[in-house]
C-alpha cells in the first residue's frame, strides 16, 4: 500500500484491491489508530476518524482532485505511483 502524501499527521495511501469492495477511485486515510476510505469525488466508504481530520482530507481532495484520478489510474493500470504535496 504506497503512501501517496501526508500532512498533520494524516497519511494517505492508495492501493488496487482484487476482488475487494471499493471499485470506485478511492484513498485510504489513517491517523493514529483511525483509518477511513474515501472516494475522489469525496464520499466516505467506510471506517471512523475525528471530523477535524475528515475535513482536511476532504479538503485536500478538493484541491488535489484531477491529481488523485491520475494517481488512481496510473497505479490501477500500470503499477506506477503518484506522489501528491499535502497541506501546508
Amino acid at each position: 500500500m504506497p503512501l501517496i502524501s501526508q500532512f498533520y499527521g494524516i497519511l494517505i495511501y492508495i492501493y488496487v484491491e482484487i476482488g475487494g469492495h471499493h471499485h470506485k477511485p478511492h484513498i485510504h486515510a489513517k491517523y493514529g489508530e483511525y483509518e477511513i476510505s474515501i472516494t475522489i469525488d469525496g464520499k466516505q466508504i467506510n471506517g471512523d476518524m475525528p471530523s477535524k481530520q475528515i475535513k482536511l482530507i476532504e479538503a485536500w481532495i478538493e484541491i488535489h482532485r484531477e491529481e488523485l484520478y491520475a494517481a488512481w489510474y496510473a497505479y490501477n493500470n500500470d503499477g506506477e505511483i503518484i506522489k501528491i504535496k499535502g497541506l501546508e
